[in-house]
This record gives C-alpha cells, sequence and structure tokens, in this order.
C-alpha cells in the first residue's frame, strides 16, 4: 500500500526539505481527524487524501496544493474549523481546503441545484486561487478511479457530472492526462458493456497492427535522422471515449477509425517543429486541408502542436503532431505546468501563458455568475461554453480573437466588451457591411459599429453561440425590462389616482413607507415594477394609498375622469405588447390590459378576444396613441386576385413603391381561376395602410380585399 513515506520520496525530486515536512505534517493532521472514517471499500478514509496528493506529485505541484489535498476532507467530514486550519497551516492552505469543500451540510431540494451551488461556490475560490480547481480534479480523479464500491446508479450520476464538468474543465484548463482518464473512467461507469467491448477490440487492433507500426515509426525517425534534426517519434494511443464518439457521431465502424495511426515527434524547438513538418510531408503526401498550426495560434488552454494528416502506403490516413518538449509538458500538464515550471525556479512563456488565460477564463465565468438569473442558468451557460470548436478572427489591430464554431458577429462584440456588445448596431467584415446574425470563419477580420443609445435585442439569443454573449443580453433585457415596467407603472397608478386627485408626486414619504409594509416590497421602484409587470392591479394599489393617506378613512369622493387614456407611442419596448390576434396599427381605436410578468397588451377595441374584459372596466385601460409615431407594426391582408404568372413580383412592387415591407406571403388556390393571397406587412399606420390597399386595388382582377382580424 501506497504511504507517506513513498510519497516524501517522490516529493524529493523537486521540493526542498522543510516543505516536505510540512506535506508530512499535514497528512498526520489529518489522519488523527479522520481517525476511524473508512470509505465504502473499507479502508482508512486517509487512504483518499493521500492518493489526491500523490496525483498531484505527478503533476509537480507547489507544497501549499499538497498539503491541501490532505486536509480537503477535513472541514466537511470532521469536527476541524477553517480558522482551525488557519492557525496550524496558514491562511493561503486554509483558503484552498475550503474552496475544495463540497459544502455538503447545505441541503436542497434538487441535486441538480446542490451541483450548481457547488460548482458557483468553486468557481468563486478559483477566482481566489486556480490551485483549488487543481486539487478538486485530483480528488475527483481518485473518487472516479474508487467508483466500484458504489450502486450502478450512484455511479452514473457521478460520472455524468464527472463527464459534464470536471472533464470538460481539465481540458479547459490545458490538463490533458487528467481529461483522458476522467473521460475514460466516466464511459466505463455510465456504458460497462460497451467500454469493455471497446477496450478488447482495441487490445486486439494493436496486435495485429504492430508490425505497420514499427514500420511507419522507423521510416519516420530515419527521415529525421538523415536531415539531422534532433526528435524522438512515438506511436500515439486514442483513447475508449474519442473512438466510442467517432463510431456514434461519425457512424464509422470501428475497423475504420482504427485504420488511423497516430504519431507524435518531440523535438527541441520551434524551428525544429517546422523543418520536420517539412521532413514529413516530404517523405509522405499531406492530405489537403488537414493541417493545423497550434503553434502560431494556441487554443484557448494554452495548447500548441502541428497538426498534419499524410497519405501512407497504400492511402493509408498517419495522423502526426509535432511539438517541443516544453509543449508536451502544456499538453499534458496544462496551467499545472506553470507551478512545474516554478518548482524548478524558471519561469517558461508557454506556462505563464497559460496560466494568464486561465484567470481570464475564471474572470469570464466570475462575470457569468453576477448576469445569470440563478445557478442552474449559471452552470447551463458554463457547460456550452466549456468544449468549443475554436475558430479565429482579427481586430482591425490585428489582435487574434478566439470564438466557438459557429460563433456570430454578437458574440464576437461581446467577447471584445460587455458595453460594446450592449451597444452593438452594426459590422464590417474585412470591410464589407454585415448582418449582426453572420457566422464568422477563421481568418475574418471584424470591426463592430456601436451607437450610445442601442441596445441588445431578444432575438439576439435565437443566434448567439458562447455563453458569456447569451448571459450579458439577458442581464441586459432584464434590467432594460425592469427600467420599462417601473415606467408604465408609474402612468398606469398615476391614472389610476387620477379619480382621487392626487398623483404620486403629491403623496407624502410616510404614506409609501406604511405602504410598503403592507404590500410587502421593498422601494416605490419595486412597487411600480409590479404594477407595470401586471403582477398588481393599478386601482388596488391606488385605493390603498389613498386609504393610508387619508389616515385609513375610506369615505372618499371620487372626482376627475377616470377614463383618462394612457397614451401609447408603439417604441415602449418589452413591457407594452401589441396583440398578434388583431394587430392594432396607429389610428386604430385600442384598448389594453395587464397580462401577469409580461405588461400591458394592446387590442383593437372591437377584438373578440378581450371576451369578459370588455364589461370590467378595472381590468381594461383606455389607451390612446401619440402622435409622434416612427414605428412599424404588422398587419395581416387577405386578398382575392386572379391566376397569373408574375403575381408575387407584381404584389411585391406595388408594397415597395408605397414605402412598405413584406413580412410573410402565401398564396392558395380557390378554384383554377382565383387564388387567395395571404399577406403581411409592415406599416406605420391605418392611413398609410390605407394607401397600400388602394394601390393594389389597381392591380388588374383583384377583387375582395379583407384586413385580417382574430
Amino acid at each position: 500500500m501506497f504511504t507517506i513515506d513513498d510519497l516524501a520520496d517522490r516529493l524529493g525530486g523537486y521540493l526542498p526539505p522543510d516543505e516536505i515536512q510540512q506535506v508530512k505534517r499535514a497528512f498526520y493532521y489529518a489522519e488523527q481527524a479522520h481517525d476511524g472514517q473508512r470509505r465504502r471499500s473499507g479502508e482508512p478514509y486517509v487512504t483518499h487524501p493521500l492518493a489526491v496528493a500523490n496525483i498531484l506529485a505527478n503533476m509537480h505541484m507547489d507544497h501549499q496544493s499538497l498539503m491541501a489535498a490532505m486536509l480537503h476532507d477535513v472541514i466537511e467530514d470532521t469536527g476541524v474549523s477553517k480558522k482551525a486550519l488557519s492557525a496550524q497551516f496558514g491562511k493561503p492552505v486554509a483558503e484552498l481546503v475550503d474552496g475544495v469543500s463540497k459544502l455538503t451540510q447545505i441541503t436542497f431540494e434538487d441535486k441538480a441545484v446542490a451541483q450548481a451551488e457547488n460548482f458557483q461556490k468553486m468557481v468563486l475560490a478559483m477566482s481566489r486561487d486556480i490551485r483549488v480547481i487543481i486539487v478538486k480534479l485530483a480528488d475527483r480523479l481518485h473518487n472516479m478511479r474508487t467508483l466500484g464500491a458504489l450502486r450502478p446508479d450512484k455511479k452514473r450520476r457521478i460520472a455524468r457530472e464527472t463527464l459534464e464538468i470536471y472533464a470538460r474543465i481539465a481540458g479547459r484548463l490545458g490538463i490533458n492526462t487528467i481529461r483522458v482518464e476522467l473521460e475514460d473512467l466516466s464511459f466505463q461507469a455510465i456504458h460497462p458493456m460497451r467500454s469493455e467491448r471497446i477496450k478488447r477490440a482495441v487490445a486486439s487492433a494493436r496486435g495485429n497492427r504492430r508490425s505497420a507500426m514499427r514500420e511507419i515509426q522507423s521510416s519516420l525517425q530515419q527521415s529525421l535522422d538523415d536531415e539531422g534534426l534532433k526528435g524522438t517519434v512515438i506511436g500515439r494511443q486514442k483513447h475508449l471515449l474519442s473512438i466510442y464518439k467517432k463510431m456514434r457521431d461519425q457512424r464509422k465502424p470501428f475497423a475504420e477509425i482504427m485504420d488511423v495511426f497516430g504519431f507524435r515527434i518531440i523535438t527541441e524547438d520551434v524551428a525544429s517543429c517546422y523543418r520536420i513538418l517539412g521532413v514529413v510531408h516530404n517523405l509522405y503526401k499531406p492530405v489537403p486541408g488537414r493541417f493545423k498550426d497550434y503553434i502560431a495560434i494556441p487554443k484557448a488552454n494554452g495548447y500548441q502542436s502541428l497538426h498534419t494528416t499524410l497519405f501512407g502506403q497504400g492511402g493509408m490516413p498517419i495522423e502526426v503532431q509535432i511539438r517541443t518538449r516544453e509543449m508536451e509538458a502544456m499538453a499534458n500538464n496544462g496551467i499545472a505546468a506553470h507551478w512545474l515550471y516554478k518548482a524548478g525556479q524558471t519561469t517558461h512563456p508557454i506556462a505563464e501563458g497559460s496560466h494568464a488565460r486561465a484567470r481570464a477564463w475564471v474572470k469570464g465565468l466570475l462575470e457569468m455568475q453576477r448576469h445569470a438569473g440563478d445557478s442552474l442558468e449559471f452552470i447551463e451557460h458554463v457547460k456550452n461554453d466549456l468544449f468549443p470548436d475554436d475558430i479565429y478572427v482579427f481586430t482591425p489591430k490585428g489582435d487574434i480573437m478566439e470564438l466557438p464554431q459557429g460563433a456570430t458577429v454578437i458574440d464576437f462584440a461581446y467577447s471584445v466588451h460587455t458595453d460594446i456588445g450592449n451597444n452593438c448596431i452594426a459590422c464590417r467584415i474585412d470591410r464589407h457591411l454585415a448582418p449582426l446574425s453572420t457566422r464568422l470563419e477563421s481568418g475574418q477580420t471584424l470591426e463592430i459599429i456601436t451607437a450610445p443609445g442601442a441596445r441588445p435585442n431578444l432575438a439576439w439569443l435565437n443566434f448567439v453561440t458562447t455563453a458569456k454573449a447569451r448571459s450579458a443580453i439577458r442581464h441586459a433585457l432584464k434590467h432594460q425590462q425592469q427600467a420599462e415596467a417601473v415606467i408604465l407603472g408609474r402612468r398606469l397608478l398615476n391614472k389610476a389616482l387620477a379619480p382621487f386627485e392626487t398623483s404620486l408626486e403629491e403623496m407624502d414619504e410616510s404614506v409609501f413607507t406604511k405602504a410598503f409594509k403592507e404590500l410587502d416590497v421593498v422601494s416605490l421602484d419595486a412597487l411600480l415594477e409590479s404594477l407595470g409587470l401586471g403582477n398588481r392591479m393599478a386601482h388596488v394599489v391606488a385605493r390603498r394609498l389613498v386609504d393610508i393617506s387619508n389616515g385609513g378613512n375610506s369615505d372618499y369622493v371620487l372626482s376627475g375622469d377616470s377614463e383618462k387614456a394612457v397614451v401609447i407611442s408603439g417604441s415602449e419596448g418589452m413591457v407594452i405588447n401589441f396583440a398578434r390576434c388583431c394587430h392594432p396599427l396607429p389610428g386604430d381605436p385600442v384598448v389594453g390590459h395587464l397580462s401577469v410578468g409580461k405588461g400591458l397588451v394592446v387590442h383593437r377595441s372591437e377584438c373578440k378576444n378581450l371576451g369578459d374584459r370588455k364589461n370590467d372596466p378595472e381590468k381594461l385601460f383606455a389607451l390612446e396613441w401619440s402622435d409622434s409615431i416612427d414605428e412599424d407594426f404588422p398587419v395581416a391582408l387577405r386578398i382575392e386576385i386572379e391566376s397569373r404568372r408574375g403575381l408575387v413580383a407584381e404584389l411585391a412592387g406595388v408594397v415597395t413603391d408605397a414605402d412598405a415591407n413584406i413580412e410573410r406571403i402565401g398564396i392558395e388556390e380557390r378554384d383554377a381561376r382565383l387564388s387567395i393571397v395571404n399577406l403581411t406587412l409592415s406599416v406605420k399606420g391605418r392611413v398609410h395602410l390605407a394607401r397600400i390597399i388602394k394601390r393594389i386595388r389597381n392591380l388588374p382582377n383583384v377583387g375582395k380585399i379583407t384586413r385580417m382580424t382574430n
């Protein structure tokens, strides 16, 4: 069995004796704290923290991380407090332990909420010290290695969480040794039979192709030696989940996937990488379009390498990765390589760059967390953002920006800065104007055009792909809706107060203080927002305010004009909605009713969908159109017209000449001679619509034109 002395011997290779002694002291403390506790497998509990520390030792992590690994379950599972740990081992170690603790003492109704809350806490701890996540990954890796003692359903739940969150984080931080093992262990727990069959098939296939692998490896090595280039050629093995995903997603048989031979060439410096690339391209013909230069443009997690695919003998595909020793260390250890180089008292630009990128990523997570409505929404954003296939685009100054595959102009704008995304109105791609929904491709240069008064559009959520853009848009829309709801709520409450010959501005502060307690709101804005969103009735709140203002006396006399209309301009935004059943237009007689959570819904006065509300003046508001409206409104027309060639073009020409837009058009045949055209237009109002209808009537053989309602 692995002991603390075995670990101390391993640490002697890179840590000074006084730091090794501190790690041993942390072990003995944990051993005492966990005395009498056992794992499901029956082993003493302290074997787990020791194994976690051993995983970190493989990555050459610093002594504080190793101490935190020893103590990471002490706060959670024993009576020891964070304060006691801080006194014994110092504040940095106590903070690390607190960050890794899983908060199981908090109970949630839903396991998904518990996981999301725990992940949120981990992100906050990561923002203070990135080592928290490395210790947590090592903890999860050992737990996955020892899943055998658990029930099958619990195994699957833990494995899914590992696959969705922890394996992805390991990949995002570039710690591929841990990522690959977590993925394979999760795959084995979720699909044990599939995993076993693929494992046996891989072992068999490797045996059958051993001679071919040796032959290719030998020819690659010989070519390097002939050119006097230093480089080591090693065979590269695919892991189980990778094989399974390719079989499933690409619908390929196992034999076809295993036909690809993978090799890695490790060399001394970057210049040698490119020289070796020339040598292998000279030896075997490259497959067009299958070369990727991750040295010039590294991945987000700091990964650097040259990737190329070659045609081997008989057209057999050979995948080759070429990288330096430092890049190999980064590919395996990712952000942990920062401490690997630190342990040797040297710094390396690749490791330092990876550390800076990781901190920037965590900073982005914190921004998403602030914008998210709740922990579940936040964790969904993170899941969507963790495993992108990357594209690379340029700013006008030539800076490289990395975005996931399928990202749009809006995603790019938000990746530059949240304010640029919020105020974005247009974009130039390679100096040409392009729609904001345009999907980007690698190599494009983007320039975002902004305007100070611009605001995000709800429709953007239909095409953005990055979590940062999605959460920032939702956050901005939420604030926009709140502000608009407050404005509408004020108008509605002042209208309801008008019959009592008073207004909000005339009321005393003490009236509001008492009303807030009764109505269970914290401020006037909160009250007005609930009115604007339709969660409260304005006339009820108005009566209560007047009641309090009169000292509880309800014998007041109504006066004033209770039918005074609320004026609408069509540009109020998210809290005034125009009913799709009757398509009200400026100039139509209109009324409104409050819909819970949505605000004011505007209908034409004769709309049949108003139903019983027509007889209840407290549920229906009199509305008036503003004199200064500059918005477009949809309207539906039904046109009976003789069938003929070019009919759609004729209608489109008439509508365009009348300064209107066609939003939707549909044609159905009523009989062999007559067609019914269903047309949805954007118009300024009733007068504009009348002008369009008049022009359509001038077309030959037009029958009945009906404005559709309900």
